[in-house]
């Protein structure tokens, strides 16, 4: 059958195979870390951030890709895998789309390699836990998507890994930490209140990410159970988990205003004040029905709003600063 019975995977396709409306969850926290190094510690590698995110944008392809593929290679429900499932349902080619999302992979390990030249050696072992993370996520004899560390994964590190790892390649090793070898000796330095501050600013990250995760599996609910993946929602039960995803968007708000007052985050970061309405009904639409086609959306949208009021009030204090001296 798939000799001779196969579509090919046209650009139309291929963006919803890795769900390219989606991908802002990937370039967000790019652009916040970016931006956080220029305003906060004041420094900027253009080149660096360039590969950076090339490498960040193929692995979120592939870890998409990747996961459509072993969905329907470990589909259970047959009328899932031929008719919901973009491989079964568009005819594509498992082992073809396998291979793509393989390329995908292998050009951000290359891009990786080239950033730990350009930054430091701890670069390699950073890189190598996402990378591990991110094939482990749906292969193997447990994925993590299989089972409720799906979500808090999916946040730590797309959400604030993609953060802290932008602002890592941008700054000098002994800014936040390094690992410095001098054979046959090694030193790893750091600075706990660098990584204190990286990790509280990017507690909404972590945040918002892992609520998109979280809506889908809330979505995806009886169709994941028909297909023994058993997510976080399965365990509290769609009630709980209704009331769960509110508190976990909101509590963005909980963290980055208590950045703000520490200094951490300028003044202008109250502006995310002003998309809370919108947050808020969102919630509430969600909350009424969901369903992976429409409402499902609305998780995106909350942190498209969220992060895009902190990308503006970050690039008016940058703006600001520079005038001012």
């Amino acid at each position: 059958m798939e000799a001779t019975e196969t579509k090919p995977m046209t650009f139309k396709l291929f963006l919803e195979f890795i769900r390219f409306n989606a991908k802002t969850a990937s370039a967000i926290p790019f652009l916040i870390g970016l931006l956080y190094s220029i305003y906060y510690f004041q420094e900027v590698n253009w080149l660096s951030s360039l590969i950076y995110f090339v490498a960040q944008m193929s692995i979120a392809f592939f870890v998409t890709g990747f996961n459509n593929v072993q969905d329907y290679k470990l589909a259970v429900d047959k009328t899932y895998r031929d008719t919901d499932n973009i491989i079964g349902r568009e005819h594509l080619s498992p082992k073809h789309a396998l291979h793509l999302m393989l390329f995908f992979l292998a050009l951000s390990c290359c891009l990786g390699v080239w950033l730990v030249f350009r930054t430091n050696l701890l670069m390699l072992f950073m890189g190598a836990i996402g990378i591990g993370v991110t094939i482990f996520y749906t292969y193997g004899p447990m994925p993590f998507s299989r089972f409720p560390l799906g979500e808090i994964l999916a946040g730590c590190a797309e959400g604030f890994g993609v953060f802290f790892l932008t602002a890592y390649i941008n700054v000098a090793p002994t800014t936040l930490m390094g690992l410095f070898v001098n054979w046959p000796e090694f030193q790893l330095k750091g600075n706990l209140l660098s990584l204190f501050i990286l990790v509280l600013v990017g507690l909404p990250s972590i945040l918002a990410d892992s609520n998109i995760m979280f809506a889908d599996n809330i979505c995806d609910l009886e169709q994941d159970q028909r297909n023994h993946r058993y997510t976080l929602p399965y365990y509290l039960g769609k009630k709980r988990s209704l009331k769960l995803y509110p508190l976990v968007i909101l509590s963005c708000y909980v963290t980055a205003s208590l950045a703000i007052i520490l200094g951490l985050l300028p003044p202008e970061e109250l502006i995310i004040f002003l998309v809370l309405p919108k947050i808020i009904q969102n919630i509430r639409t969600f909350e009424r029905v969901q369903i992976k086609k429409t409402t499902f959306e609305t998780a995106i949208h909350n942190l498209i709003l969220f992060h895009s009021m902190q990308i503006i009030a970050l690039a008016i204090a940058i703006v600001r600063t520079q005038l001012l001296k």
